[in-house]
């Protein structure tokens, strides 16, 4: 039996659903945001990389914390703090007088989006009892965060045509305050009433770990490769991670609970996911700078290319899934979104170096159905698999695997387009040997030694530089390709017990009173 009335139900998703959409409109509306602020704060090269990534090691290291913070102190409480230092910190960010102070916000922003996930997602786990309603709720919780991704190069590129670099993130501050005055009213608070204290070793240990690979893998991408400080940045992280899931077996009241990875849904979920991550982020970024860089589009015109892929991902999710659980039961559901994603990114490798966006269109929409019905399913899985009291705890192991898997996929992939690059283009005789250096080094290296040339030279290096990075998007696009299929049938097997209809997970602890949660209402 539902405690909650329909109104208070999708009042709790109204307002989840709008807060997932912050941290995902601020991640794609930097990008655009980054030429206008350069020349505005004059950072060095080294301060735009903080200002890029200050944010996403924020968020990734913290989501096991604040996951964990959550199902102790209360998911209400954490969402709505996490919704006002969200905003605050938006202004804060806007108004940044200087690289250093735009560093420092950009680090709170990622704390402020650390709490927002995975106490939306539990909440909605609290009061979305039904299974349907909550598989439903799930996806379209889901969609809204890739339309969210989607939209935010339009709503930044809108922006930007007219106001300074500052607007792309004042537009959160109203989403904040909407959110935390109709938050306040609707939201329910869960907690447990015995809820164990906090480990204060596990948290530095959890940050170290998830920090230090997100970072060997961003290095990586950016072409580091096997460098002193990225293997150290690797190993580093990697055996923090295993002193923390350790550390964590052995505790009475740890901040992840390790036996939930002995259930094949569970992991099984969480693995899939990192991996359609893996595959799904690359080609994301990818083909914005194919629009921009090989097409010539505009910021704006990229963002509206992108956004039909991000509203199959709702649609896949919230439209196709909950119904297809009934008909084929979950692992079938999982492959088939992989399976059709695999065979839209092999249709990617048509596009050419001239505009012909239909051979774009139909690939994107029909992999971001394919992995919006995947994200759905496995997501669901992985809340009606644990006790609700420690609902916050696997969202955050949920997200943190999507996080690793589209850092390993930048990684990856990126690689894999720049080998193919490097190894493709051929540059035209007579090119000074500064611009050809950064010729062969990057197509957006191609594209600034081109305008310093003369037109006809120009002319050739630009085009022997998307012929060969058009070369690299289908290798890297085929490697999508080859690993959702893969990831298909690993699922097939992984979740082939699960069953359509999860059982309510007994509640988790010592004793009765420890296992209750209650609800304020």
């Amino acid at each position: 039996m539902n405690e909650f009335s329909s109104a208070r139900k999708w009042g709790t998703f109204a307002v989840c659903g709008l807060l997932v959409m912050l941290p995902n409109l601020d991640l794609t509306a930097l990008n655009q945001a980054i030429p206008h602020l350069t020349a505005d704060l004059a950072p060095s090269a080294t301060q735009i990389l903080w200002i890029a990534d200050a944010y996403g090691f924020a968020l990734a290291g913290l989501l096991i914390t604040m996951g964990g913070i959550g199902d102790r102190i209360g998911h209400r409480r954490m969402l709505m703090a996490g919704a006002g230092l969200f905003g605050a910190t938006s202004a804060l960010t806007a108004y940044a007088s200087s690289a250093e102070l735009l560093i420092a916000a950009r680090f709170l922003l990622g704390v402020a989006g650390a709490t927002l996930m995975p106490s939306a997602l539990s909440l909605i786990r609290r009061v979305f009892t039904d299974p349907g309603e909550r598989t439903m709720a799930v996806g379209m919780f889901a969609g809204i965060g890739g339309l969210a991704v989607g939209l935010g190069p339009v709503v930044g590129g809108a922006l930007l045509d007219h106001f300074w670099w500052g607007s792309v993130f004042l537009i959160n501050i109203p989403l904040t305050l909407v959110a935390v005055v109709a938050g306040l009213v609707v939201l329910p608070e869960t907690r447990s009433p015995l809820p164990g204290r906090l480990d204060a070793l596990s948290v530095p240990l959890s940050i170290a770990g998830v920090v230090g690979v997100v970072y060997a893998l961003k290095e990586a991408a950016a072409g580091e490769g096997a460098s002193a400080g990225v293997v150290a940045a690797a190993v580093g992280g990697v055996l923090a991670l295993a002193a923390f899931l350790l550390r964590q077996a052995r505790l009475d009241d740890p901040l992840i609970d390790v036996r939930l990875f002995r259930r094949m849904a569970f992991s099984g979920s969480v693995i899939t996911t990192m991996f359609a991550m893996f595959a799904l982020v690359a080609q994301s970024l990818i083909f914005s700078l194919y629009f921009q860089l090989v097409l010539g589009w505009s910021p704006l015109q990229s963002g509206l290319a992108g956004l039909p892929g991000a509203l199959g991902a709702m649609v896949g999710g919230a439209a196709l899934a909950p119904p297809l659980i009934g008909l084929l039961g979950r692992a079938r559901v999982v492959a088939l979104g992989l399976f059709v994603a695999a065979l839209a990114f092999g249709l990617l490798t048509r596009v050419g170096t001239e505009a012909d966006y239909i051979s774009v269109l139909i690939p994107i929409v029909f992999s971001g159905t394919g992995i919006g019905m995947v994200m759905t399913v496995t997501a669901d899985t992985v809340l009606a698999t644990v006790p609700r009291d420690r609902s916050g705890a696997a969202s955050a192991i949920s997200e943190t695997g999507m996080e690793l898997g589209g850092s390993l996929g930048m990684a990856v992939l990126g690689s894999v387009l720049n080998a193919v690059y490097r190894g493709s283009v051929e540059l035209p005789a007579g090119l000074p040997a500064a611009a050809g250096h950064a010729a062969r080094d990057s197509l957006s290296g191609a594209v600034q030694a081109a305008a310093g040339l003369p037109a006809s030279l120009a002319a050739q290096v630009e085009s022997a530089a998307h012929r060969a990075f058009v070369d690299g998007l289908h290798a890297a696009v085929l490697c999508s390709a080859a690993l959702a299929a893969l990831v298909g049938v690993f699922a097939l097997f992984a979740l082939r017990g699960v069953p359509k209809v999860i059982p309510e997970a007994a509640e988790s602890g010592d004793g009765a009173a420890k296992a209750e949660v209650t609800a304020t209402r």
